[in-house]
């Protein structure tokens, strides 16, 4: 089995942007990220589920069943569409619900958190 380079270098560039993206302090390249990172994955297990093929259609009179195409990883791959779109969709609704309140789109750090880190520093590691 050989896999298309090209193919396999675009998925490590969709995956790496979509990382950097998701380590962003703003919700909408946090979004992007995400989407990117869901395409990047999708697009891997289309590669990895082997070369093109016949439609594997059931009934059909072929019988030996040779070079049929693997139904489960289209399969795989359209309900990771569905689940990706539905958590866009709620990420846009946090995000929106983020902006009404804050009027801003950056995640702040919680005064809350910062304590605890302080706290936490302060803390021999040797107990």
């Amino acid at each position: 089995m050989s896999a298309n380079l090209a193919l396999l270098i675009t998925i490590g560039a969709l995956t790496a942007c979509g990382v950097y993206l998701l380590l962003e302090r703003v919700v909408s390249k946090m979004l992007l990220g995400m989407i990117l990172l869901g395409n990047a994955v999708n697009l891997l297990i289309l590669t990895m589920g082997g070369p093109d093929g016949k439609p594997p259609i059931m009934g059909s009179t072929d019988t030996a069943h040779e070079g049929e195409a693997d139904p489960l990883a289209q399969a795989m791959v359209l309900t990771a569409i569905v689940i990706t779109m539905g958590l866009a969709a709620f990420v846009l609704a946090l995000a929106y619900r983020a902006y009404m309140l804050t009027t801003t789109e950056d995640v702040i750090n919680d005064p809350e958190d910062a304590q605890v880190a302080a706290r936490r520093d302060g803390e021999d590691p040797a107990q």
